[in-house]
C-alpha cells in the first residue's frame, strides 16, 4: 500500500467517526459490557488505593536532641543555647497510628560533630516511626553554642519554708555538696545549689531536687546535676517554747535626741521555759548614743533562762538638743 492510499483511508475513517449517527452507533453498541468494564475499574482503583486515601497527617513538638561523636565521643564537649530547643515535625499515616504515637518516640537530631568551638547553625535530620512517613520539619535548622564541658562541685544550700514561731527546727542534707557540669560558658554562671522548698515535720525526711541558680537568684538551664536529689530530714524533736518579742531601746541621755531610728529586725525569737515566756512582753535592748549617722548594735536584756535566737542592730541619727 503506498501512502496515497493511507493517507485516503485515514481521512475515510476520520470522517466516518465524524458523522453523529455512525459515532452514536459505535458508542452504543455492546454498551453493558463497557459500563460493566467500567464500573470494574473504578473498583479495583479505589479498593487498591483505600490505604492511601485514609492516611492523615498530624503534627509534634519534637524536642531536638544533640550529637556530637568528636574525637570518637571521647572529647568532653557540651552544647547550649539551643534555638529553637524543639521543632515541628508533621507525619503522615493511618489514624490509629498517630493517635498512639509519643513525642519522645520521634528522634530529631542536630549532629555537630566536629564543628569548632563557637556558635553553630546545623540542619535537623528526623527520623519518623515505623508506619508513619515524614512530610516537613519546621525549622529545617537550629542554631546553638558548642563549648568545653566542665564540672563544678558546690555545697548543697537548704530551703526550707517558713516555721511556725513556737518551734526551731533543725535539719540534716545528705550529701552535703553536688556536681553540676555542662558547658562552661553556662555552669561559670551556677551561684549555688539549692534544694526545692520543702516543710517537714518532726523527725520527718523527703528526698527533693536540686535547682542550679545564678548569682541573682534565677535557674540556670541548661546544666547538668549529680546526685540530682537529695535527702532533706527534720532531726528536731518537735515543738520548743519559742516566742517573738518586740525590742524596746533604752533611751538616749537628756543632751541628745532621737530623729530617726530603725532596729533591724524589730523583733527577736526567745526561747525559754513555758512559765517564763507567759510573763514576758517585751526585749529590752541598750545602744550607746552619740551625735551623727550610725549603725550600732543592741545588748539585748534577755532573763536569765531564756535566749534569743536573732541578733539586733539599729540604724540612728542622733542630734545634741538646743540649750534652753
Amino acid at each position: 500500500m503506498s501512502v496515497g492510499d493511507r493517507v485516503q483511508g485515514r481521512l475515510h475513517w476520520l470522517r466516518r467517526w465524524l458523522s453523529p449517527r455512525y459515532a452514536w452507533g459505535r458508542t452504543t453498541h455492546n454498551l453493558l459490557p463497557k459500563l460493566l468494564a467500567l464500573a470494574v475499574s473504578v473498583t479495583l482503583w479505589f479498593v487498591a488505593t483505600a490505604d492511601r486515601r485514609a492516611n492523615v497527617e498530624q503534627g509534634f513538638d519534637v524536642p531536638v536532641t544533640v550529637r556530637d561523636t568528636t574525637g570518637n565521643g571521647q572529647e568532653k564537649r557540651a552544647t547550649s543555647n539551643l534555638n529553637p530547643a524543639s521543632v515541628r515535625v508533621i507525619l503522615s499515616g493511618r489514624p490509629e497510628r498517630l493517635r498512639d504515637l509519643q513525642p519522645d518516640s520521634i528522634e530529631a537530631v542536630v549532629d555537630v560533630t566536629d564543628a569548632p568551638e563557637g556558635s553553630f547553625t546545623r540542619t535537623v535530620t528526623v527520623t519518623a516511626p515505623g508506619g508513619t512517613a515524614l512530610q516537613r520539619v519546621t525549622p529545617t535548622r537550629v542554631q546553638g553554642f558548642v563549648d568545653t564541658q566542665v564540672a563544678r562541685t558546690l555545697p548543697v544550700t537548704l530551703s526550707v519554708t517558713s516555721p511556725p514561731e513556737s518551734s526551731l527546727p533543725r535539719y540534716q542534707v545528705t550529701p552535703g555538696e553536688a556536681t553540676v557540669s555542662g558547658a562552661g560558658r553556662v555552669v561559670v554562671g551556677v551561684a549555688r545549689l539549692v534544694t526545692s522548698p520543702v516543710a517537714l515535720g518532726a523527725n520527718a525526711e523527703r528526698e527533693v531536687p536540686l535547682v542550679a541558680l545564678d548569682a541573682a537568684g534565677l535557674p540556670v538551664a541548661g546544666v547538668t546535676i549529680r546526685p540530682s536529689t537529695v535527702t532533706v530530714r527534720r532531726v528536731d524533736t518537735g515543738e520548743l517554747p519559742v516566742k517573738t518579742l518586740r525590742v524596746v531601746l533604752n533611751d538616749p541621755p537628756s543632751e541628745l535626741q532621737v530623729t530617726s531610728v530603725s532596729v533591724q529586725p524589730g523583733t527577736v525569737r526567745v526561747v525559754a521555759a513555758p512559765e517564763l515566756l507567759g510573763r514576758l512582753r517585751e526585749i529590752a535592748g541598750q545602744v550607746t548614743y552619740r551625735e551623727g549617722t550610725y549603725t550600732a548594735p543592741v545588748r539585748l536584756n534577755v532573763p536569765a533562762g531564756a535566749q534569743a535566737l536573732e541578733t539586733v542592730s539599729v540604724r540612728l541619727t542622733v542630734t545634741r538638743r538646743e540649750a534652753p
